[in-house]
């Protein structure tokens, strides 16, 4: 709890005088006002995080969080669960669509084993199991409010680490069959919704068979009664460790000034739990892309963040983090690649 709460304490605001600075300039770019539209506000907003009115975001990386769950014992997911082993295998072998989307981006891919059922044979996968899977929340706690916060800190030691070796932004990924129900557990007992409202089909589970997923995870909730004024405690009753690890890097981005882009439906779960200990951890974040789970969007508004992309995916794996990354990479850009009316002796239009 100690790295939790001194990560924590790191936090700031944001950089409102490079904000300003970087609005200011933007204003005055070789271009009508706002005809760039949603890249300007990106670009301030990474002044904002940076404290830089150029800054540079070409070392950048996507963690990616793999991790079983106990839930799958109800027959949430139409996979069986150690499909969860197998594919964070793959994605750490770079045979996965996050890993083949990175790389038409340059950009590295950190696969992580916090909580897999079995062992990983893929040697570039990190071995930073809390446990192997959480229990079933159907029938008690996932995990303890003490695995909860180690996974926590293992996203903050992970999301650290890779700052210090020079990555100017992170990306956020996840790799875990059942993790749609976990996620619509959290997000029930965050917005107050009934669980009906939000679950949808995660990995092609077949409509007849979603009412059945919807009472375990309402079972659930019923089951462990999580306080939804104690983030931690609706974490580690109803939530994941890979929910948890991504929350970590959330807050590590946060407490170095580093932008960190949130993948889809899951990802942005792990959002809110970040943001629930620290609201000013949602303003080192950017949406990047809105999933078609049919939970997304509330879990968005309740998070008050706009994705930028909206592709009809839902995958997952940190693959919509990985699309949008160039996108960010060119509004950090543009403060640096194009000159003032000033600059160029000309008048403004």
């Amino acid at each position: 709890m100690e790295l939790l709460t001194n990560t924590l304490e790191k936090i700031q605001d944001l950089d409102r005088d490079a904000m300003d600075q970087a609005r200011k300039r933007m204003d005055n770019l070789i271009k009508p006002m706002r005809s760039l539209g949603r890249l300007e506000d990106l670009a301030i907003q990474i002044s904002g995080i940076t404290g830089k009115l150029h800054a540079e975001l070409d070392d950048k990386a996507i963690i990616v969080m793999a991790a079983s769950n106990g839930i799958c014992e109800e027959g949430v997911a139409a996979a069986p669960s150690d499909v969860t082993l197998l594919m964070t295998n793959f994605i750490g072998s770079g045979v996965s669509g996050v890993r083949a989307i990175s790389k038409t981006a340059g950009i590295d891919v950190i696969t992580v084993d916090i909580g897999v059922d079995g062992d990983v044979s893929e040697k570039s996968v990190l071995c930073k199991k809390v446990k192997s899977g959480t229990d079933n929340m159907a029938k008690g706690p996932a995990m303890s409010r003490e695995e909860a916060v180690r996974a926590i800190e293992i996203g903050i030691e992970i999301a650290t680490e890779e700052i210090q070796k020079g990555r100017k932004i992170l990306g956020t990924g996840e790799m875990g069959i059942g993790n749609t129900s976990t996620s619509t557990a959290i997000l029930s007992v965050l917005s107050g919704k009934a669980v009906e409202e939000i679950v949808g089909v995660g990995a092609n589970l077949p409509e007849a068979q979603v009412s059945k997923k919807a009472a375990a995870i309402r079972r659930a909730i019923e089951v462990n009664n999580p306080n939804p004024e104690d983030i931690i405690d609706v974490l580690a009753k109803v939530g994941g460790l890979d929910i948890a690890g991504m929350a970590g890097v959330m807050i590590a981005g946060a407490a170095n000034r580093v932008p960190v882009v949130v993948d889809g439906y899951i990802s942005t779960i792990a959002a809110l739990v970040a943001e629930r200990l620290d609201e000013r951890v949602k303003h080192y974040l950017i949406a990047s892309h809105a999933s078609c789970e049919k939970g997304a969007k509330t879990a968005s508004d309740l998070l008050g963040l706009d994705p930028m992309l909206n592709m009809e995916m839902r995958l997952g794996e940190g693959s919509g983090a990985a699309l949008a990354f160039p996108i960010i990479e060119a509004a950090s850009q543009l403060s640096r690649q194009m000159l003032t009316f000033e600059e160029t002796g000309i008048m403004a239009v």
